[in-house]
């Protein structure tokens, strides 16, 4: 069940640059062939396949870790000395321009949202990234929740077997994300609130049940474990052990559920049409999830954004990708009747300067950048905001972090307003400050 946006109160207890371009050629290489064509269940258990499908807000988060240049993707500046060598192309929207390198994107711009103007302050890639995904700097001694732990705790359901929150990573090498990936995602929420984490194989490893472990005796391992938990959480009325308890119910969901992650389950058409990349296929499976119960689905891909090296080359590979990942993306929720529930994102930490380094590449720049949106509580065929000739300040509709987590979460009928107040520290809202959201794209 949804939550109300009524405000109420919660009580709860970059130096290394590589460009790893190996990974990204590695990502690229195309997925296994044959599946099956006809595929449209969930599981290979029927009595699971209906009851896990509910209703309500999604989200989907393709992460493009490592930050895309909006001069190469929304924001074109043709014809100026940081425009780059790639022109602008006219869109589906009048007077629109997006960059040559996304001619799918042009056809679907009456569908999305794109903020030209946003301006944020980390200009390293962990700060970003944790800016970026959380909403806001930290809050010590606590750990902010990032976007999915905060959706799957108000939108999700714990008791379903197919996990709420998934962050799908093809490439689980690359710097500062992997130092990321290390710490605490659901933070204050608890660890129930975390992601499932799925790798480079479009699976999470490590379920299949022993094959020298029988049913009983998995059976009888797994009773023993749930009593003395139990009992440690009630003796010691311990909130931390209830919920790594719920983490682990969860993780005996997920060895009913394996299947969904079988991508080879899936039509092979669905498969050629996203395309054989790593990060193309989560895609796909992130859509796969979220049509049979996922809740939010983060899609990262290493980071091959990081070009502080031959921009325009790596760009020419990695945004032709993006492309068709957003367009078949929103197309295939648009014709199946998911889009106006699901809200799908692309966005990175930052953007890219203007200029070119000694390298050829574009190092970070926060001061004016650009992200995209569709489908739930978004008003499509919006453009918002604007920088100046050189895509170096912005000049109209200036938003921040704060506005940004605010319009996502007033998107998905969550209260931006909504109280904590945790031990030590004054209440504060879960956007802070009264940050309002970006009203242009919300519908």
């Amino acid at each position: 069940m949804e939550k109300s946006q009524q405000q109420t109160r919660i009580d709860c207890g970059s130096t290394d640059h590589t460009l790893h371009r190996r990974l990204f050629l590695q990502g690229t290489m195309a997925a296994g062939a044959a599946s099956v064509a006809s595929y449209s269940g969930l599981f290979s258990v029927p009595a699971l396949a209906d009851g896990v499908k509910r209703h309500g807000k999604k989200c989907i988060l393709l992460w493009l870790c490592g930050a895309p240049s909006q001069f190469e993707t929304w924001d074109p500046k043709p014809g100026t000395e940081t425009g780059g060598p790639f022109g602008a192309i006219n869109t589906r929207l009048p007077g629109v321009q997006i960059s040559q390198l996304m001619p799918q994107c042009a056809t679907i711009m009456d569908r999305l949202a794109v903020i030209r103007s946003m301006k944020t302050q980390p200009s390293e890639h962990f700060q970003g990234i944790d800016v970026l995904t959380r909403g806001d700097k930290p809050r010590p001694p606590f750990i902010r929740p990032v976007l999915g732990s905060v959706i799957a705790e108000q939108l999700g359901h714990l008791d379903s077997p197919v996990p709420q929150f998934v962050l799908l990573d093809p490439c689980p090498e690359g710097n500062e994300f992997k130092g990321f990936k290390a710490g605490n995602w659901a933070g204050w929420l608890g660890a129930e609130y975390g992601p499932v984490r799925a790798g480079g194989r479009y699976s999470i490893p490590d379920l299949a049940r022993p094959e020298n472990l029988s049913d009983t005796d998995h059976s009888d391992r797994e009773a023993l474990r749930k009593f003395f938990s139990r009992k440690f959480e009630n003796d010691q009325r311990s909130e931390a052990a209830a919920s790594w308890n719920a983490a682990f119910e969860r993780v005996r969901g997920l060895m009913s559920c394996a299947p969904l992650f079988d991508l080879e389950q899936l039509p092979e058409e669905d498969r050629r049409r996203y395309g054989g990349g790593a990060f193309a296929q989560h895609a796909l499976q992130a859509r796969h999830l979220i049509e049979n119960g996922s809740t939010f689905v983060m899609v990262a891909n290493g980071m091959p954004w990081d070009n502080h090296v031959y921009q325009h080359e790596m760009h020419q590979m990695l945004v032709p990708e993006l492309d068709n990942v957003l367009f078949q993306l929103v197309t295939d929720l648009h014709l199946r009747g998911l889009l106006d529930d699901t809200l799908v994102i692309a966005m990175g930490e930052f953007g890219r300067t203007p200029w070119l380094n000694e390298a050829r590449g574009r190092d970070h720049y926060p001061n004016a950048w650009s992200m995209a949106m569709a489908g739930a509580g978004i008003k499509p065929g919006v453009v918002h905001g604007a920088t100046d000739r050189f895509g170096k300040d912005v000049t109209e509709g200036r938003a921040d972090n704060r506005n940004l987590f605010a319009t996502i979460f007033s998107a998905l009928g969550i209260s931006p307003h909504e109280e904590y107040d945790l031990p030590g520290l004054p209440t504060f809202q879960r956007v802070e400050d009264g940050a309002e959201p970006i009203r242009e794209v919300l519908a």
